[in-house]
């Protein structure tokens, strides 16, 4: 990456100064209950390079989707709690954001002290990039951090426009492991590579196909989207999920990328999600036109899995099914397994977010992979080789 990053400063760059550093807590909440502290942890090691460096940590996230304007269960109160367990220190809250009292409170900070504001977008100027609101951010650190990939894809006044106003600008660790094991994984492969996309929609997926198809060896498609490519080769679909109006598109991706892409070949079916006991197996031909898709099928997941213990770099992005409820997980668990076992084996293994990583978080192996992302949106938008705002507003480094 030829961003700057915390790495790149001075000692005398950080201690006694105030770090801004934009995370990414936008963690999910049961009341004020944190139900996965996942985010938090994945940003931990930033924020103790830094206060181990003498710095004054002051902390912007956003948390849900507010409508511009505070409402409470969108605080971030619990999220400063957590993340004080997670620290083994202190986390100050404030409850305001660009406010002289947010400002007070960050200049009232001691070296190694860590202060988390309140959610950004309660602000209505954030998601609009609102310079003047960028500006009023710059006020409340010395220097910028982002680190906070996940929302790296959105150009916002926390992500973007506040590096306009405050320099250094530099990334964390996180942002920096993120945009190296992806941008490894595109530019400079161990081949075989292939990827492995699935969920529900091919419209969601349908850019990463395109840019994918000249770079990879294979893609392997699951999930609901699959139904789409089915319902474009003249298949019974029953009553999965396609979306009518990418059938054409569909049709046009299996014409370009032939022997690179490889859809299912059977498929779980059932006449609903509730329907898990009459759950069975299929030909993708033979799918009946009172049921639904649910999961690809074991055949799928066998031969799935030979491709990827067979591949050297594997990129995942969306579950094969309705991992969430069993029987509607075998495909999902079968490509976690393998990626796990080819992980061991000296494969190159990223898991591009948030429903991937929730599952592979659930079965227990997100440290058997080479890169758990922790974006979802950004990690489909660079892989589809678009530009993060987030990530182009920081500082270049010397020579690059």
């Amino acid at each position: 990456m030829n961003k700057r990053t915390i790495r790149d400063l001075a000692p005398a760059e950080i201690k006694g100064r105030r770090a801004l550093v934009r995370v990414d807590f936008n963690v999910p909440l049961d009341g004020t209950r944190i139900t996965d502290d996942t985010r938090i942890r994945a940003a931990i090691p930033t924020l103790r390079a830094l206060v181990s460096g003498g710095a004054r940590v002051v902390l912007l996230s956003h948390l849900g989707r507010p409508k511009a304007k505070p409402e409470a269960k969108y605080s971030l109160a619990p999220v400063a709690a957590r993340l004080a367990e997670l620290l083994g220190k202190p986390v100050a809250f404030c409850p305001e954001t660009d406010t002289d009292a947010a400002l007070a409170a960050t200049k009232a900070l001691a070296d190694g002290d860590v202060l988390l504001l309140e959610n950004t977008r309660f602000l209505p100027g954030e998601e609009k990039n609102d310079p003047a609101l960028s500006k009023s951010f710059a006020r409340l650190g010395d220097f910028y951090v982002n680190d906070a990939f996940g929302t790296a894809h959105r150009a916002h006044a926390s992500t973007a426009g506040v590096a306009a106003f405050l320099h250094p600008a530099v990334a964390g660790l996180l942002m920096d492991a993120e945009l190296n094991w992806l941008g490894a994984a595109l530019e400079k492969p161990k081949r075989p590579f292939i990827a492995i996309l699935g969920g529900s929609k091919i419209s969601g997926k349908i850019d990463v196909i395109e840019a994918m198809i000249p770079k990879v060896d294979g893609i392997l498609i699951g999930g609901a989207m699959a139904c789409t490519f089915f319902k474009a080769m003249g298949l019974e679909t029953g009553t999965s999920l396609v979306e009518s109006d990418r059938v054409d598109m569909a049709a046009s991706l299996i014409e370009r990328a032939a022997f690179r892409l490889t859809l299912p070949h059977d498929a779980t079916v059932a006449p609903g999600i509730e329907a898990g006991a009459r759950a069975h197996a299929v030909k993708r031909d033979a799918i009946p036109a009172t049921e639904a898709m649910l999961d690809i099928g074991p055949d799928t997941a066998q031969s799935y899995t030979r491709a990827i213990l067979a591949a050297k770099t594997i990129v995942w992005n969306g579950p094969m099914g309705v991992f969430e409820t069993p029987p509607f997980n075998m495909g999902t668990n079968a490509v976690g397994n393998a990626m796990a076992e080819a992980t061991a084996m000296g494969a190159t293994t990223i898991v591009g977010g948030g429903d991937s990583a929730a599952a592979v978080e659930q079965m227990g192996l997100a440290a058997k992979m080479s890169h758990v992302s922790t974006g979802g949106g950004a990690s489909l938008e660079f892989l589809e080789g678009k530009e993060l705002p987030g990530v182009a507003a920081l500082d270049e480094r010397a020579g690059t």
